[in-house]
């Protein structure tokens, strides 16, 4: 599981990055980003894998991150800050959750160090929203968040805002309200996660293209639109799904179309459940194919995105060491 993202030798290193200062990390349930920032919180180098932390078994991220990352560690004052899933129960070192309404500085504040002033995981977040009144068991529902949290303070950073409403798309999507720098309370919705069920593992599945065709990178837009549209004004997912199957046999729409149609439901429904108001600006961060779908069914409500993609990542890993550094 070892990969090099830098020169063998820690001194060609050095020729090549004079002005490298933080290691930066997003170390997931699935995946690994790395990148090398310069003192102004530039890309130097980048790699990625799919050494997620479901791959490391439990004792081993010491050695996984020494046979990687060691060689940049060893000059001075360089650093390396992890955020996401490597904090985690099942990962490196379990950094508690740090409750919301939370700003940059408490985020700070409760790095959990691997090495001190050396090697650092960001903590996740937490926060309780309302839930039943009338039940003592459910009167407030906890949510949680790791990774992300990183994401929202690197978008305030580089929009260079105080105030947002935010959407993180991905398996587990997250909405986030931020006031004055400070994240004021998120919830989340199983987006992604309910699209590959419904994709893979219900009847739908057999009116769909095969799993990883063409289809799956490509987007119909007309009947993406529609189905955003659809949503919106439904009673919910679980009366418009079959569509996507009712429409497949009457010959409505193509397979092709079909997926897209599905893709558009889902993220309809997470749209409906929001309180949203039109010409209301939310900010997206996440991957390109991700922001495109977003951003169309937002604007198809009267709202105005702002999308944004693994820089914010870094930006807000890099103002977390600024302010670690001052």
């Amino acid at each position: 599981m070892v990969f090099s993202i830098a020169m063998t030798h820690p001194s060609a290193n050095d020729t090549a990055h004079p002005h490298a200062e933080l290691l930066a990390l997003d170390w997931g349930t699935s995946s690994l980003r790395a990148v090398l920032l310069d003192q102004h919180g530039q890309v130097l180098r980048q790699h990625s894998s799919a050494d997620g932390i479901l791959r490391i078994p439990a004792q081993g991220f010491a050695p996984f991150f020494e046979a990687n990352f060691r060689d940049w560690m060893d000059r001075d004052r360089f650093f390396c800050l992890i955020s996401g899933m490597a904090g985690s129960q099942q990962g490196w070192a379990e950094a508690p959750y740090c409750p919301c309404p939370a700003g940059f500085d408490e985020l700070a504040d409760q790095l959990k160090w691997i090495e001190t002033e050396r090697i650092a995981i960001v903590p996740g977040m937490s926060c309780l929203r309302a839930g039943l009144a009338s039940s003592p068991t459910l009167a407030s529902i906890p949510d949680v968040m790791r990774g992300e949290e990183v994401q929202v303070f690197g978008a305030l950073r580089s929009l260079g805002c105080n105030d947002a409403r935010m959407v993180l798309p991905g398996t587990h999507s997250k909405w986030v309200q931020v006031r004055d720098s400070r994240i004021q309370h998120f919830h989340t919705c199983m987006t992604g996660e309910m699209f590959a069920l419904l994709r893979q593992h219900s009847i739908l599945s057999r009116t769909l293209p095969a799993l990883d065709s063409p289809a799956d990178h490509e987007l119909d837009t007309q009947a993406f639109d529609e189905a955003v549209a659809l949503a919106v004004k439904s009673p919910g997912l679980l009366a418009t799904a079959f569509s996507t199957r009712s429409l497949g046999l009457w010959g409505t729409l193509s397979p092709s179309a079909l997926l897209s149609h599905l893709s558009g439901l889902v993220i309809g429904e997470e749209l409906r459940c929001q309180h949203l108001t039109a010409g209301e600006e939310v900010i997206v961060i996440g991957a390109h194919a991700l922001n495109l779908r977003y951003g169309r069914a937002l604007e198809s409500l009267g709202l105005q995105p702002r999308c944004l993609g693994a820089e914010a990542t870094w930006a807000g890993l890099f103002s977390l060491y600024q302010r670690f550094r001052a």
